[in-house]
């Protein structure tokens, strides 16, 4: 019997999903082990193969190694080379602020010190002619500066490279020269476009974690030999597609924000098997809640995000706290709510969750291992929400006393209240701040939330479900198979995928069609090519190409799908499908004489599997829970609730309030809602006009 393996680790657990060759699904969900993240992963695959046997054929995974690096601070000595007189790119940044008013705030300090910025006596022009030779004279001296700074990696952003990439190559060629082990980043490789921040930040981005993460993943995979798996790892990128451990030990930039794109993955394939057009994602884990969107099987993407930024809600057009990555990502908006966020009154005594975590250690009060304070699991524990036998099957014990006495302690005496209102009220907290993030994903990119579907997974994400999608007006709640494995099984059905752009500036009205043709002649061999070093034949290639325009004297673009055609006909139809994606974004479009400009050009190519990657349907796990427990709901106070697995909702619907319990989630569903399973073993509730927020 042979497995395919998705692992993804979070930021309390660690979780696999494998797909055997009969049919079958088994899973592991252990503790993450921050120390070393490979830890968690190698104890959690021992057990699985101890279950399993056979032989692994793949193993897909999720990491936030790219980024814990960046946030850590604890990335690579690293240094640039750049044109004479952009040194200070990386300090000036675009001059976005994301607290105007705010007098104690500081922008983050540059990954790459200033002495380790160096200039060189060089340019190329925005047509690619060179107007200034590379000074060779000036390149050894910087050469003989990483060799005495001993740099560890180094990057290469020259001005205008993209159009030119000569001086970028012949830099790149004399460090090699002389320091052959010094791994280097080239911006021209990297990112291909214009604006010199973004391009140089994402270049720097790149080598600051290459080494942190080249050394990773060459462990990972010696461990996994170890354990007798010889299978390709493959890695999940931040724009949800697939790629080898060697594309991302070479461009790891693509893997920053690899973890949170795993599970809208497995939506928009869910979505597509169930013929869905609209979905919201509510991703509510140990840590923080994300929310996504899918529109007719596809992925809402951003042309870039930052790191280390904290996390993000509401207001997700005031950026500058972090380091810009521009590169395709899956659209997310994320909070500071998951069930290991931290409780607590603040100075002015206002009651607060998150966004700081427990984690996994020391982990919320009920764990005893050494957390005292109260986090939104001992909420939910002490309102009675979760089974006080243990959670993951019981293979994690939990005190509900100590997470009793927490609450009571620094949140029910300070404020005068019972210890149930005081753990009710900071769900009922959490819950609003994880609106914010559904908000900025549907309301802020001119979608109605109304309009959808809401998909809750994660640890979490059902246990809150019903109550968020009553506030926002969406009838209709899918808590997936496996919800909180959910990401791990998105890597399951991913395709490999490679993203890439070129810029190219031109009036659409007077652009020529032959430098059209020839650009995305020039991306898509580029991409052929590495799917042919994927593996992938001819016939099992896909394209999708896409354009980013704006009309002329606008500072920001939109990015649109462009059909199938010649570039005359591409050209000829830009211009209406522009207009319709600003009208759908911003509520109205110019008048059709107004000039379009295009900016850039880019594809996404994909690699179709031989076999389809999602199961017809999967069969509900007995876990067997009580048949009742007490819990506490808002109104009627403590009352008895029936306790069900997922497989007894085969039998037909039932009405709430009732809890269903499975192994890696518990989800409530309130009054005024009934639970059925669909013919793929989702879940689905359904939420009646009267319905009100809360429980």
């Amino acid at each position: 019997m042979t497995l395919r393996i998705g692992i993804d680790i979070g930021g309390t657990f660690t979780d696999l999903v494998a797909f055997a060759a009969d049919g079958r699904v088994l899973t592991r969900k252990v503790l993450s082990t921050p120390r070393d993240y490979a830890d968690g992963i190698v104890a959690g695959l021992t057990s699985l193969l101890e279950e399993a046997g056979g032989e692994v054929a793949e193993v897909l995974h999720a990491t936030t190694i790219g980024s814990n690096t960046i946030l850590e601070g604890k990335g690579a000595r690293t240094a640039l080379i750049t044109t004479e007189g952009f040194r200070d790119v990386l300090e000036i940044r675009d001059l976005r602020m994301p607290r105007l008013y705010d007098m104690h705030w500081s922008k983050p300090p540059a990954l790459i010190e200033r002495r380790l910025r160096l200039e060189i006596h060089e340019k190329i022009g925005p047509d690619g002619v060179v107007r200034v030779p590379l000074d060779s004279t000036a390149l050894a001296v910087a050469i003989e500066t990483l060799r005495r700074e001993r740099v560890e990696s180094l990057a290469v952003c020259l001005l205008h490279s993209y159009a030119n990439p000569a001086h970028e190559q012949a830099v790149a060629e004399a460090v090699r020269a002389a320091l052959p082990d010094l791994p280097v980043s080239l911006s021209h490789e990297i990112l291909p476009e214009i604006k010199e921040y973004p391009r140089t930040s994402t270049t720097v981005i790149n080598a600051y974690v290459q080494p942190v993460v080249r050394a990773y993943l060459t462990s990972l995979a010696a461990r996994l030999r170890a354990l007798g798996i010889e299978a390709e790892l493959h890695l999940m990128q931040s724009n949800g597609g697939l790629a080898t451990r060697a594309f991302a030990a070479r461009f790891p930039a693509h893997i920053v924000e690899s973890g949170p794109a795993a599970g809208v993955v497995g939506a928009a394939a869910l979505a597509a098997r169930l013929g869905e057009p609209r979905l919201i994602t509510f991703d509510m884990g140990g840590t923080t809640a994300k929310a996504g969107l899918v529109e007719n099987g596809e992925v809402l993407r951003s042309e870039a995000m930052e790191v280390g930024a904290g996390v993000t809600g509401g207001a997700r057009l005031l950026v500058g706290a972090g380091y810009m990555l521009k590169l395709p990502a899956i659209d997310l908006a994320e909070v500071g709510a998951g069930g290991g966020s931290i409780c607590r009154l603040d100075a002015a005594g206002a009651p607060k969750a998150g966004p700081d975590s427990a984690g996994a250690d020391p982990g919320p009060a009920c764990y005893r291992r050494g957390g005292t304070l109260p986090t939104i699991t001992d909420c939910n524990l002490v309102l009675g929400y979760l089974d006080p036998a243990g959670l993951a099957g019981g293979s994690l014990p939990v005190d509900g006393e100590a997470a009793r006495a927490a609450v009571a302690r620094h949140l029910a005496e300070p404020m005068g209240l019972p210890v149930e209102q005081a753990a009710h009220g900071m769900l009922r907290i959490a819950a609003a701040t994880m609106m914010r993030a559904i908000r900025a994903v549907s309301v802020e990119r001119g979608r109605d939330p109304r309009d959808f579907a809401l998909l809750a997974f994660g640890g979490n994400g059902p246990l809150f479900a019903a109550a968020i999608a009553a506030e926002l007006g969406i009838r209709r709640v899918i808590v997936p198979p496996f919800p909180g494995l959910f990401s791990a099984f998105g890597l399951l059905v991913a395709d490999t995928e490679h993203h890439a752009s070129r810029s190219l500036r031109a009036r659409v009205d007077t652009a020529d069609p032959a430098r059209l043709r020839d650009t995305l002649s020039e991306l898509e061999a580029t991409a052929a090519a590495q799917l042919a070093l994927d593996g992938f034949p001819p016939a099992r290639r896909r394209v999708q190409r896409s354009a980013s325009a704006r009309y002329v004297g606008q500072s920001t673009e939109l990015t649109v799908e462009l059909p199938d055609g010649d570039a005359e006909a591409l050209l000829a139809s830009l211009p209406g499908l522009f207009g319709a994606e600003h009208a759908r974004v911003y509520g109205f479009r110019a008048p059709e004489h107004e000039p379009v400009e295009l900016v850039g050009l880019g594809i996404i190519a994909r690699g179709i599997p031989e076999t389809p990657r999602l199961p017809p349907s999967i069969a509900p796990t007995r876990v067997n829970p009580p048949a009742t427990r007490r819990a506490w709901l808002d109104g009627p106070g403590w009352t008895t609730l029936p306790v069900v697995d997922r497989a007894a909702l085969a039998a037909g619907a039932r009405l709430g309030p009732l809890i269903v319990q499975e192994y890696d989630a518990t989800c409530l569903v309130p009054l005024g809602a009934s639970a059925a399973l669909d013919k793929f073993g989702n879940l689905v509730l359904s939420l009646s006009e009267a319905l009100k927020s809360g429980r």
